[in-house]
Formats: structure tokens, C-alpha cells, sequence
């Protein structure tokens, strides 16, 4: 049975691995419709008290006996296998989906689903749209792939029929979506263990604008996403931004401030007015220029979206400054990807910092292997680069890769087993004046709060200055 038809039948839903960032926002989102919910997970997060503070059961810990009395099952990519709860979940009988289906199903719920897809910049440019619409009185559901400080959340439910949400091509799971408006942001090469080759990872890209019922926006400036679209369906509107002349909204007179982007907004070659961001890096008018796109073709006047993006300051790991410690600044981005680590520290050392320190964690041996010479080159932009081993994922290292193998390719590198010893070394040779800033999409981030732990650690002595 379709989830769809199922949804109108079932009442009573449970999530395994409810607490994941992926999937909080869609059981508020059924929690509002009304359905009964119970979900587990292993571990306690901010996004589990919020669930519980909707009166929804949540057990820790995952066994066979939580599916009781569930009509159907949803569970998160991230489960092993032979999870225990997810095994007795497949053998019981009980329709189970993975999360991607119902994110699908809940797309095909609100009559103006706004997806914003690409290699880059999904994050931010949802998160950018979603507050302009919010504070523009619109109410958008939201699901989100960072936290978005407005909401302190990565995903809300609004009371209106537009949804802004994520649409991640990662094994092809934004094809269960069925956006009415769609957003091209780029088309890198990424994931290629999974698509093998760009013209397949296009290719997807083609279905997803097929998918996409009454609008795509796209950038006019990407060749790869032009290639895409060109192959697409016809019969729906087509609205391009870009820098480039031929586009339909154009971000014009780009000046940088200490790496902080103003430009101005051209459509149908009339000036609109500028936009300043208050968040780092020249590629951020591309994600805000989007925004900007969606926002005034679902009804917002372009100032709204001024006043919205000034106060924009990021999403959660999207260059997440920590703070200052010992006058070393720390901080924190979702940088995977070697153009994304060259546009993150092309920024950061376009700033005032003295020193920019990259620590980065590789993650997935494929992506490593593939890309080890870019990876070499995009981190090389740092004055020093501390890495730790692959974090592999879902992967077995069937590659023969090592992060001893990208060191070898950065002369004056340096790698560590453990977080704790990276953390030691950053400690002891950073100088006060210098970025230190924690690199990767695994849990790298966890570096950066050891170092603050020992930075604290200091406190009494003459360089700690939190």
C-alpha cells in the first residue's frame, strides 16, 4: 500500500530514531495533524525534549518491543541493518518506510512545497528563505538540514499551506518529494559512489525538476544545472538568478567587507535595491539571491527580504563561531566537500584573523579517494591544516585510503588518531589572533567543544578570555 493511502487510514505512527534532525521536524509536523506517535532513540538531544515536550513517548534504547501497538513505522537511513528495532519492524507485519517516503508524502501535503536542492549551499538557503518568509508573517512549515537560530530549531510547523524543506539528492531521496516550486542551487560532483558518474547525478537532477509541478528556479550562472534543466519537461514556469546578464534576477555591484558580501538586486533589469548580508563568503549571494528569488515570487516584497537577511546570521555548522578563547577564535562549518572548504576558508582568510587553522575530518572513503587531490588543494588555502582519520560512515574502506595519504599531499600537515590529541595540538600551537575553525559533516564538531573545554580549563590564568 502506497504511505499515502496509508496515512489516511493509520492513526498511530512510530518513529525509530525519532530524535534525528531528519526526523523531529516530520513527526511535529503529523503531531499537528493529529496522529498518535511514539518514537526511541539511543541517545538524549535537544530535538528529544522538544518531542517530549509534545507529550510524545519517547523510549531509549532500541528493541523490538517499542513497535508495539504501531499501525505503521517510519525509521531513520542512519540504522544499521541488523538495528533490533528495525529488524522486528521489517518482520512484524507493520508497514514500515524509510524516512524519505514520508517526507514525500508530507511534501504532497501542503499545495506550495518549496524545495531548494544542489551540491552546495542547500542548508543556508533554505534556512535564508524560511526566515524571511517567517518574519514576513507567511507561517511556512519548515524542515530545515541545520538549526536555524530564529526558530532555535532545524524545522517548525507552521499554520499555512507553504512548506520550505531541504531536498537532498544523497541516493536519490529527494525523488520521493513532490515540490510545487523547486530551487536549483549547483550540481557538483559529489556523491559519485552512489551515481557513478556526473551524467547520472544530472541525471537525477532532470527527475527532480520533473517532479516539480508549477515553478523551477535556477541558477543561470551553473553550467552543470543548465545541462540538467535542459533535458527537464517543459510546461512549468522557469526563473533563473544569477550574476550572469541573461538572468531573470541578478545580483549586481558585489563588494566584500572583510569578507562580508553587499550587492544589489537586479529583475528585469530594474533595480530592486541591495541586500548586506551579515554572514561570510562571496558564494553567499548566490544562496541569498535565491532566497530573494523564491521570497518575491511567493508574495514577499523585496524589503522584507532586506531587513530579514541583515539579521540573518547562519545556520547551525554553517561557519558557527563558538566564541573567543585565549584570543584564539573557534569555530564551526559543515565543509565536506572541496569546493565547499575552498569557498569556507577563502572566506575565513579574507577576514581579520591572523592565522587560519583548518581541522578537518574526512568523511566517507569514497568521497576521500575520488577527491584526494582536490581535498589537497582547497584545504592548502589555510596557513595549517590538522586533520584526523576518515570518519568512514556507512562505508568499509574498500579504497586503501588514509588520511596519511591527503597529509602527504599538504607539505607542514599534520593528522591525529583522536580528538583529544587533535585538540592538544591546536591548544598548545594556537596564537592568540588566529581562526581555528573545525571542518567536515561527521562529528568533528565535538573537537571544537574539547578545545573549549580546555580553553575554560585555563580560566585564571593571563590568556584566558572567554
Amino acid at each position: 500500500m502506497q504511505i499515502d493511502t496509508l496515512l489516511q487510514q493509520v492513526k498511530r505512527v512510530h518513529f525509530i530514531g525519532i530524535g534525528g534532525s531528519g526526523m523531529c521536524p516530520l513527526a511535529e509536523i503529523l503531531h499537528k495533524e493529529g496522529y498518535a506517535l511514539s518514537g526511541s532513540d539511543n541517545n538524549e538531544s535537544d530535538t528529544l525534549s522538544r518531542i517530549r515536550a509534545l507529550g510524545i513517548p519517547v523510549y531509549m534504547g532500541q528493541r523490538a518491543e517499542n513497535i508495539e501497538g504501531a499501525e505503521m513505522i517510519v525509521y531513520t537511513a542512519a540504522l544499521l541493518p541488523d538495528n533490533p528495532e528495525l529488524v522486528a519492524a521489517k518482520a512484524s507485519g507493520i508497514p514500515t518506510f524509510e524516512r524519505s517516503k514520508l517526507f514525500g508524502a508530507i511534501s504532497r501535503m501542503y499545495p506550495n512545497c518549496i524545495a531548494v536542492c544542489g551540491t552546495h549551499g542547500k542548508t543556508t538557503t533554505t534556512s535564508m528563505l524560511s526566515q524571511i518568509l517567517i518574519e514576513a508573517g507567511a507561517d511556512p512549515t519548515c524542515v530545515i538540514g541545520g538549526k536555524l537560530p530564529l526558530i532555535e530549531s532545524n524545522g517548525r510547523v507552521g499554520q499555512s499551506d507553504t512548506m520550505v524543506c531541504e531536498a537532498c539528492e544523497f541516493v536519490d531521496t529527494f525523488l520521493d518529494l513532490s515540490p510545487d516550486m523547486s530551487v536549483f542551487l549547483n550540481i557538483d560532483e559529489d556523491h559519485l559512489d552512489y551515481f557513478k558518474t556526473v551524467e547520472n547525478l544530472k541525471a537525477s537532477f532532470t527527475k527532480f525538476a520533473d517532479l516539480t509541478s508549477r515553478a523551477i528556479l535556477f541558477n543561470g550562472d551553473d553550467e552543470r544545472t543548465l545541462d540538467a534543466l535542459s533535458r527537464a519537461a517543459g510546461g512549468k514556469k522557469r526563473i533563473s538568478f544569477g550574476r550572469g546578464e541573461g538572468c531573470d534576477y541578478r545580483a549586481v555591484n558585489v563588494r566584500l567587507d572583510h569578507s562580508f558580501p553587499t550587492f544589489d538586486v537586479l529583475h528585469g533589469g530594474e533595480s530592486l535595491g541591495t541586500v548586506c548580508l551579515a554572514v561570510p563568503g562571496e558564494h553567499n549571494v548566490y544562496n541569498a539571491l535565491a532566497a530573494v528569488a523564491a521570497a518575491l515570487e511567493n508574495g514577499v516584497t523585496f524589503a522584507q527580504c532586506v531587513e530579514s537577511l541583515a539579521r540573518f546570521r547562519g545556520a547551525g555548522r554553517r561557519f558557527e563561531v563558538f566564541g573567543k578563547f585565549c584570543g584564539v577564535t573557534i569555530a564551526d562549518d559543515y565543509a565536506h566537500h572541496p569546493k565547499e572548504i575552498e569557498v569556507t576558508l577563502t572566506a575565513a582568510k579574507a577576514m581579520d584573523f591572523k592565522r587560519v587553522i583548518a581541522v578537518f575530518q574526512p568523511f566517507t572513503y569514497s568521497r576521500t579517494a575520488m577527491l584526494l587531490g582536490e581535498f589537497a588543494e582547497a584545504l592548502s588555502i589555510a596557513d595549517k591544516i590538522v586533520m584526523t582519520q576518515i570518519m568512514g560512515s556507512r562505508e568499509r574502506n574498500i579504497y586503501g585510503v588514509h588520511t596519511s595519504q591527503l597529509a602527504a599531499k599538504i607539505p607542514g600537515s599534520v593528522w591525529f588518531e583522536t580528538f583529544e590529541e587533535v585538540a592538544d595540538y591546536v591548544v598548545r600551537t594556537a596564537e592568540a589572533g588566529d581562526l581555528v575553525i573545525t571542518l567536515g559533516c561527521g562529528d568533528i564538531y565535538k573537537a571544537a567543544k574539547i578545545m573549549i573545554q580546555k580553553y575554560k580549563a585555563m580560566e585564571g590564568t593571563a590568556c584566558a578570555t572567554p
